[in-house]
């Protein structure tokens, strides 16, 4: 280990930028590697996937967040290969960099299953690329009707496949869209949308008060719910289920699972539970020294030895323990075993609908006061990347509070977080090729 290298930070979601900020704190040489140009605040992406927010708002450019961190060096390239053993990168414009210390925050990708025709013809819903292709998506069909298309030439039905917080989301949020462009009189009904998971349930992994609530909320507002049925195959112009049956779309939301990113298959060690990254307490890699996992790209115990759920709030504290973990090796120091702040686990279900589960004894809330909640966790995720977590406060209350059939976003330009950044600091967003999750 040549303690002369900087520290290569691989991905730049909440992981990679809490760790890389740590260090840079602390005065070492980093280098955080990532292919795009910013950082993603991935709760939101359902926002700008509904035309609730442009996608720039939440896509926060690196030289932005590291512009006072001399220490922290960002590079913008496709990095094609990672070998833990020697810590050594290798990117996509030839270059190979080498580290004292190796950290793959490489973040989460879709994960199909295997479902013919998934890949091909679903919207995921893992980066801001994602986000804006299922937005520009949903914009075309609806231009389609108002210029007089049949419903069998665009049908505006929606399926979402996925029971889950990011399902629940996006499913709440069509709906509201469809209802308030009915209500306007620019659709003459609005499209249906049907959520399908093979649980017998939705947010399955909350308490049975929280799922009666949001079940409760998302049929009120019109969502179909296909439970205990998943999805055999996606076509371009409907899927099939696993009961037989088909359902008419050109617009199928996956929401169904992610599997790391593909990084973690071919960089050293063998691949654990969802092609991730097994880590020891410390959230280094067995048997290979100097080389930390830590987000979506992680098995993270716990105190008892079982994986941590994907959530930011792991991503985030992970990304700042390795980095005291790193400080610590290069003190001479031994490391310390990761202990996670539990933050709870929450989700939207609508404008005014929000359900979270918070404290040790996960003690369940709804309403305004669970809205409190997730705005609380996610100002302090967004607070490493933005210094006016107030800008994010102000619009967060104002969005909850408003009617959204009054305000129609996807006929307007959508209300905006004012972070009062630089034109020049626009992050620069390719719909080509999916980002790198966070």
């Amino acid at each position: 280990m040549n303690d002369n290298d900087p520290v290569l930070v691989v991905g730049g979601g909440l992981a990679g930028v809490g760790c890389a900020h740590r260090l840079g704190d602390e005065g070492h040489e980093v280098v955080l590697l990532d292919q795009n140009d910013y950082h993603q605040f991935q709760p939101l992406l359902y926002q700008v996937a509904t035309a609730q927010l442009p996608a720039e708002d939440i896509a926060r450019p690196h030289r932005r967040i590291f512009r006072e961190y001399p220490a922290v060096e960002t590079v913008n390239s496709r990095v094609t290969k990672v070998s833990l053993i020697d810590r050594i990168v290798q990117l996509e414009d030839g270059r190979s960099l080498a580290g004292s210390h190796i950290v793959m925050a490489v973040g989460a990708r879709p994960n199909f299953f295997g479902t013919p025709g998934a890949a091909e013809h679903a919207f995921p819903l893992y980066s801001v690329p994602d986000a804006e292709r299922l937005r520009l998506h949903l914009r075309d069909l609806l231009a389609q009707v108002a210029a007089g298309a049949s419903p069998e030439e665009a049908p505006l039905d929606v399926v979402v496949v996925g029971g889950g917080p990011t399902g629940v989301e996006i499913a709440g949020a069509v709906t509201e869209l469809m209802a308030a462009l009915h209500k306007h009189g620019q659709l003459a009904a609005p499209g249906r949308v049907v959520l399908v998971d093979r649980a017998d349930t939705v947010l399955g992994a909350f308490s049975e008060k929280s799922r009666r609530y949001a079940t409760k909320k998302l049929k009120r507002a019109g969502v179909e719910l296909r439970l205990g049925v998943g999805v055999s195959a996606v076509h371009p112009d409907r899927v099939e289920l696993t009961d037989g049956s088909e359902i008419r779309t050109r617009t199928v939301v996956w929401g169904g699972g992610e599997s790391a990113a593909e990084l973690a298959a071919d960089c050293g060690p063998e691949p654990g539970r969802g092609g991730r990254l097994d880590v020891l307490p410390d959230l280094s890699v067995p048997g290979f020294p100097g080389a930390y996992a830590v987000g979506d790209v992680a098995n993270i115990p716990d105190a008892k030895g079982v994986p941590l759920p994907q959530l930011g709030s792991v991503a985030q504290q992970s990304g700042f323990w390795v980095a005291d973990n790193i400080v610590r090796e290069k003190a001479g120091r031994p490391t310390e075993p990761f202990h996670y702040k539990d933050k709870g686990i929450m989700a939207m279900i609508g404008r005014n609908a929000a359900v979270a589960e918070v404290g040790k004894r996960r003690h369940q809330v709804d309403g305004p006061v669970a809205f409190a909640a997730w705005l609380g966790v996610h100002a302090t995720l967004l607070s490493g990347a933005h210094s006016k977590t107030d800008a994010f406060l102000s619009w967060a209350w104002d969005y909850f509070d408003r009617d959204h059939a009054a305000i129609v976003e996807a006929s307007a330009d959508p209300a905006r977080i004012a972070w009062d950044d630089e034109e020049a600091d626009r992050p620069h967003l390719d719909l080509g090729r999916p980002g790198v999750p966070s």
